[in-house]
């Protein structure tokens, strides 16, 4: 995947536009990260939101779209391929305005596009 393909859903994910993925549990390879709070796009970067509750002590975390792995409409879910500690290892997201700040999701992308590629995660 080249580093702006992971800004993308990729096409096997099943994603589909009509669907909002607010209130979606996220899974890992490894158990579950949390919710999907909101999913943005900004200087062609979209990406989900991830209220990770307490496992991160309460924080959000921003997950690429291109992370995403399959999306379950049925079962309100979004499997991502990578693990809880990547995502809590991954740049940390403070505010909201870091979704505006083109360095910001530059980092991001980086270190999700540097992860050793992946099985998707549970079925």
């Amino acid at each position: 995947m080249t580093i702006e393909g992971i800004w993308a859903y990729p096409a096997q994910a099943g994603r589909t536009g009509e669907t909002d993925l607010t209130g979606f549990t996220v899974v890992a390879a490894d158990g579950t990260v949390g919710h999907v709070d909101r999913e943005a796009e900004h200087f062609g970067m979209r990406h989900l939101v991830v209220d990770t509750g307490v496992w991160v002590f309460g924080r959000s975390a921003l997950v690429p779209a291109g992370v995403v792995s399959r999306v379950d409409p049925a079962g309100r879910r979004v499997e991502v391929a990578c693990s809880r500690a990547e995502i809590k290892d991954a740049p940390r997201f403070r505010t909201d305005s870091e979704t505006l700040d083109r360095d910001y999701l530059t980092r991001v992308g980086e270190y999700y596009h540097g992860l050793p590629p992946r099985e998707p995660g549970p079925a």
